[in-house]
């Protein structure tokens, strides 16, 4: 199995060169990277080779698919190209990882376009899978802060450090929120949704309804331009922060005064993609889930953008 990275460079801390790197740990070779020129995609080749990475550099998806024929590609671009490379993939037949969001929420017909790009793949026999990594620090979270019962969960929060500002900031953060209230509730949808400003802090509030339960969320987002970022998270009240050991990038989870170490979830994401691949188990972050958390955010961008006045100056 070998793998085609398009967006494996540095530029706006993009995480292309560390889902590189975890392919290339788990026995799968990158064999390609893909950028929006030639020079751009020579210098993200080249910023893989500490990892002992030494791909080719195309700047062209066309080319680089017939050349190399990679069995996957894992889509690690800016997220308003998210839906073009998507198209590429699945007319050349590839599996494809795609970091969230899936795509823009402002993706013309996005939900005609999402469910014709899930028919097809799956008329191909394609894998699809979303990159949202917090769902698989959950087993950590209940050892560290306690059992989660999803028809006993009440309230729900996160806090996300999104390194862009104004109506951006949803996109590049919400998923996080929406994929562990999926992953651990089921399937539900958003009521109630608000949004105010106190300070640097862009709140969202809504209830997300399941058929078990009825979940307040508070999602609270404070444009932090620089890593490591602040993230927390947690439900009832047991909320755990994220440190990051700038020397060793070794992670942790901090509640109620105790520690635990957690493998980057980043780590945990490509691998179950991988593992998928090789058919030992359906995609933690599969169909079901993109569908279902991609309409739930273009619910929530939608009437973001719509409000006026004082909510997204800077």
């Amino acid at each position: 199995m070998k793998i085609a990275v398009i967006g494996a460079g540095r530029t706006v801390n993009g995480i292309g060169p560390y889902i590189a790197k975890y392919f290339q740990k788990h026995d799968v070779p990158v064999v390609a990277v893909l950028g929006r020129s030639a020079a751009s995609s020579a210098r993200a080749a080249a910023d893989l080779e500490p990892y002992g990475i030494r791909p080719a550099a195309y700047s062209s998806f066309t080319e680089m698919v017939s050349e190399v024929r990679p069995d996957a590609v894992a889509i690690a671009s800016p997220t308003a190209t998210h839906a073009a490379y998507i198209e590429h993939c699945l007319a050349s037949g590839v599996h494809f990882l795609c970091d969230k969001p899936f795509a823009a929420p402002d993706t013309p017909d996005l939900t005609a376009w999402l469910v014709s790009v899930l028919r097809r793949a799956h008329t191909k026999g394609l894998t699809v899978v979303m990159n949202s990594q917090w769902p698989f620090v959950l087993p950590w979270y209940v050892k560290l802060c306690g059992e989660v019962k999803p028809d006993k969960v009440r309230t729900f929060a996160m806090r996300l450090s999104p390194g862009v500002s104004g109506p951006a900031m949803i996109p590049d953060s919400l998923p996080h929120a929406l994929s562990l209230l999926y992953d651990t509730l089921g399937n539900g949808e958003i009521k109630g949704l608000t949004f105010k400003r106190q300070g640097e802090a862009h709140i969202i509030e809504y209830t997300y309804t399941t058929d078990q339960t009825r979940c307040a969320a508070t999602i609270t987002l404070v444009r932090e331009p620089t890593q490591p970022r602040t993230l927390t998270f947690g439900f009832d009240g047991r909320i755990a922060a994220r440190a990051i050991d700038p020397a060793t990038y070794a992670m942790s989870l901090t509640c109620r005064g105790k520690s635990l170490a957690i493998p980057d979830p980043l780590e945990l994401s490509v691998k179950d993609f991988i593992e998928s691949l090789a058919g030992k188990h359906v995609p933690r972050i599969g169909v079901d889930h993109i569908a279902r958390t991609t309409m739930l955010l273009q619910q929530v961008h939608d009437a973001a953008i719509r409000r006026t006045g004082d909510l997204w100056k800077n």
